[in-house]
């Protein structure tokens, strides 16, 4: 029967405690920061993403068709050069000049277009783009002997 009192005589609220003293009478010893993500170099770029399985797969099956492409192109500029009476010989070199050109371009754009974060940068894309620009210049300067 006395519980049943006190259950009534409770008004169903508490005034808070006094917070003069701490909870936890001990340091903290972990910083808020600790648990939040590290930035190494405040303001720097983000860093190169991962590219999945699937757009290399979809890139190198362009780039396949790309030089399947190149192939008929590099034939049809030798039979051009031929009938131009250039030599066979020289119109064949030129023509897989124009293949090698055509396709380090190519290679750095698909590349580019995979993770431009991760290949387009001045060791992957410059190299690629030399030689492909010095395939074409050669593949026309060989051509129009």
């Amino acid at each position: 029967m006395q519980a049943q009192n006190t259950a009534q005589t409770d008004p169903g609220f508490k005034l808070p405690a006094d917070k003069n003293t701490p909870d936890d009478p001990l340091p903290k010893t972990l910083p808020e920061t600790a648990t939040g993500p590290v930035e190494v170099m405040p303001g720097a770029p983000a860093r190169a993403t991962d590219t999945s399985t699937r757009d290399v797969a979809i890139g190198s099956g362009v780039f396949l068709v790309l030089l399947v492409v190149y192939f008929f192109v590099r034939n049809a500029y030798v039979h051009h050069l031929v009938v131009r009476r250039v030599a066979p010989s020289t119109a064949g070199s030129a023509g897989w000049l124009l293949f090698v050109g055509l396709a380090f371009l190519s290679a750095a754009v698909v590349l580019a277009i995979i993770n431009a974060s991760k290949y387009l940068t001045f060791g992957v894309t410059v190299p690629l783009v030399a030689v492909g620009l010095a395939g074409l210049i050669a593949a026309l300067f060989i051509g129009r002997r």
